[in-house]
Formats: C-alpha cells, sequence, structure tokens
C-alpha cells in the first residue's frame, strides 16, 4: 500500500467570532482527515488570545496515497471555545487533500495557508493560519500499517 506523511502545524487563528459574551473564549482546533472519526487529533487550549488564539502545534498523520489523487478525501478543521457546560462551536475548514497536495508540490511539497473559518452557510468570520507538509511516498505492508495503527500483532 503506497502511503505519505502528512503534517499538519496549526499556528493561529484571526478575528473569530467571538461566542461567548460574558467570559475569556478559550479555544482549541480539532483536526480529522477523511470521513474517519478515529484521525482525529486536538491541540491544546489557548487561553490567552481569545479571538486571536494562537497554538503553533504540529499534527503527523500517515495517509493513502489515494487520498491526493481523489478530491473527495477531506482535511477537516473544526475550531471549540472550551466551556464547562461543553464545548461551543466556533467554525470550520474544509479543504480537499487533493488541492492541498497539489498547491504545495511545486514547493516541494510544503505551504502556508490562510483560510476563512465558515460557519455553516453563513459568511466567514476569521481566518485560519496553518502550514503543511507532504512527505515522499513510500510502499508500507498492509499487516505492518494495521499493527502501527492498531498496537496488536498476529504473531
Amino acid at each position: 500500500m503506497d502511503c505519505r506523511r502528512f503534517e499538519i502545524t496549526l499556528i493561529s487563528a484571526s478575528d473569530l467570532e467571538d461566542v461567548r459574551k460574558l467570559f475569556k473564549m478559550k479555544v482549541h482546533v480539532r483536526v480529522s482527515i477523511g470521513s474517519n472519526p478515529d484521525t482525529e487529533k486536538r491541540t491544546p487550549t489557548d487561553t490567552h488570545g481569545e479571538i486571536n488564539p494562537a497554538w503553533n502545534f504540529s499534527m503527523k498523520y500517515t495517509i493513502s496515497e489515494s487520498m491526493i489523487q481523489y478530491p473527495n478525501d477531506m482535511l477537516v478543521i473544526k475550531l471549540y471555545c472550551q466551556r464547562k457546560l461543553g464545548d461551543r462551536y466556533i467554525g470550520e475548514v474544509h479543504t480537499s487533500m487533493k488541492e492541498l497536495y497539489e498547491y504545495a508540490y511545486p514547493n516541494g511539497g510544503s505551504a502556508v495557508m490562510n483560510y476563512p473559518v465558515q460557519k455553516g452557510s453563513a459568511q466567514s468570520q476569521g481566518v485560519l493560519r496553518f502550514s503543511y507538509r507532504f512527505g515522499e511516498k513510500v510502499t508500507v505492508d498492509k499487516l505492518v500499517l494495521a499493527e502501527s495503527i492498531a498496537g496488536w500483532s498476529m504473531r
């Protein structure tokens, strides 16, 4: 199975919608790839920036080569405000893994992007800044890949 390393660094956001009128906004980000909820990873919560949070937090994934060949596999980045009664949704960014790869490929496989933060069909409010990098294509045995992901062995 052909795979690549994909590393994304959530840098910052600016001018987000203030979803907490009485208290400080404490913002974190959840990132997932494709339709698999098991790929979701989370940044630490920024407790100081409020509507202009900064994380500079990196996440690493191993993705199949097919994810950058078809426009259906999406990188989904959701922003949340942490609260005691449950996190409040701020907005999100969606982009195709194929588009990210095609944009970064001429630049050595990495890029820095600014995307508008969307909330439903409403106008965007705020901008998310992130960098990303694609590694070289490698061939991985499916059994080895399953063992590394699940942490088990058939031996």
